[in-house]
């Protein structure tokens, strides 16, 4: 349940690029920049006045600085994406974009939308580590893929490209062992083993639902399988039933491991049956796939969460 906004509680807007904050003050509708530093940051936050709940856009990785100082410091966060504001932006008739109108949006979605939002918390250190080599992995392997493809007649340089094609499959077991590493050395490796016992499930596909599994307390499998981007976008009207999709709202490399898994589970005694049964009722090979990985992932989160075996008899 999200937590009210306190009328109490002075609301602040903060829009975020790599070298500088514009920060809005809905209360005295003052506007102001600082530099994106950690100094200016906490000078800053020795001027702003408790309780503040402040609104942030999530821009790549140059608002996480002032997010978790600002919230060690005692305020309320709420992380707004970029597809929400955008939405929000066209949807109250703010035909410009620029930093201070983004500033002054952010504060203005929160005044009306706290209500319904749930204050940010930072993730665990674990989950940050964890995520950042899954992210260069996923880099790594959409690189290599790439020059492969754009390399492939080159006969001049085969050998030279070759050694090199080499060197980075090598960087990505480096990656994947480092993975590995980092769960063993949390305590975490018996519960990757209890992942990796369900069909189709390897490795990478299980860390990666493990380091989900780390970045909160997911009140239901509902609410991690909207965590992973898989909850459905529905779009009725009246009779008219509109087509459904995948929301994607989280990381995609999450998503592209689930799919993975789903391939290798459809092919399985266990899951053969449930993937023939969605393609029966007339979905597609990919909508079928989807909706595996789906199932996949409750099936994970169930364990995780219970911390219970895996029995092929209970799916």
């Amino acid at each position: 349940m999200a937590m009210p906004v306190a009328t109490t509680q002075s609301i602040v807007g903060v829009d975020v690029a790599k070298d500088e904050l514009v920060i809005y003050h809905v209360e005295s509708d003052r506007l102001e920049t600082i530099s994106n530093t950690k100094t200016a940051i906490k000078k800053w936050l020795k001027t702003v006045a408790k309780p503040v709940a402040i609104a942030i856009e999530a821009t790549n990785i140059y608002h996480q600085e002032f997010a978790e100082l600002a919230h060690a410091d005692g305020c309320r966060i709420y992380m707004v994406g970029g597809y929400e504001l955008s939405h929000y932006r066209k949807g109250v008739n703010v035909r410009a974009k620029t930093d201070a109108l983004d500033a002054r949006l952010l504060a203005r979605y929160l005044t009306n939308e706290g209500d319904h939002l749930r204050p940010w918390t930072p993730p665990s250190p674990l989950y940050c580590r964890l995520i950042s080599l899954f992210r260069r992995r996923a880099a790594l392997v959409q690189a290599r893929v790439s020059l492969k493809q754009s390399w492939e007649n080159e006969p001049l340089l085969k050998t030279a490209f070759k050694n090199q094609i080499s060197a980075m499959q090598r960087l990505e077991t480096l990656l994947e062992k480092t993975i590995l590493t980092q769960i063993e050395e949390a305590g975490l490796g018996a519960q990757l083993k209890r992942c990796m016992k369900v069909e189709g499930i390897g490795t990478l596909s299980g860390a990666r639902l493990l380091a989900s599994f780390q970045c909160g307390d997911f009140r239901n499998a509902d609410a991690f399988i909207a965590f992973l981007g898989m909850d459905l976008r529905i779009a009725d009207s009246g009779k008219k039933k509109g087509r459904r999709c995948l929301t994607k709202r989280g990381d995609p490399e999450a998503r592209r491991l689930l799919h993975n898994a789903a391939i290798a589970a459809s092919r399985t005694s266990v899951w053969k049956g449930f993937y023939e049964a969605m393609r029966g009722r007339g979905l597609s090979t990919t909508q079928a796939l989807v909706a595996l990985a789906r199932k996949l992932a409750r099936v994970v989160f169930a364990l995780l969460k219970n911390q219970s075996e895996y029995s092929p008899k209970g799916v």
